[in-house]
């Protein structure tokens, strides 16, 4: 999101607090003017003035946070990303050499541009088992090298 967005986001809810806050003073005077016996020496005027500077600090606080991100804070640049493109080509001499099945991965590895999730490659073909062991032989002929996101891996060919 843009930081001039989030800038305004933040202004805007400072608003809104300010005014709950004139709201909840409001209300307070109202009830230790009625209910109150001491007049101006109530101990209850001085909780109400603190408690409407401590919450006037903090609004003030987050408007300064919000006027931040309006003027100075500069937005990242996104450069794109361009995807590595592998053909079959590169690897058809390798290719040659492997089994049905290895090859049968490896090619959907490359369709995929050199990434998928283990998940992906289970088919009705292949069961999880034997999607582990075909990854198994092909990492240990350095063709692939599986990372672990979350509860998943992802297979990347290494080029």
């Amino acid at each position: 999101m843009k930081n001039r967005i989030v800038g305004f986001i933040i202004v805007g809810f400072a608003l809104i607090l300010g005014f709950m806050e004139w709201l909840y003073n409001r209300a307070l005077t109202e009830i230790v003017n009625e209910t109150c016996s001491h007049g101006d020496t109530c101990p209850m005027w001085e909780s109400i003035g603190f408690q409407a500077s401590i919450s006037l600090a903090v609004i003030a606080a987050v408007v300064l946070v919000g006027l931040y991100f309006i003027l100075f804070a500069k937005d990242e640049e996104r450069k794109p990303i361009t995807p590595k493109k592998i053909e079959k080509r590169d690897y058809s001499k390798v290719l040659k050499e492997l089994s049905d099945d290895e090859r049968h991965v490896m090619n959907k590895l490359i369709d995929a541009q050199g990434s998928v999730f283990q998940s992906d490659l289970v088919s009705d073909v292949h069961t999880k088992v034997k999607v582990t062991r075909i990854l198994d032989r092909l990492e240990g002929k350095g063709l692939i090298e599986r990372k672990r996101r979350g509860m998943t891996n992802i297979v990347l060919l290494k080029h």
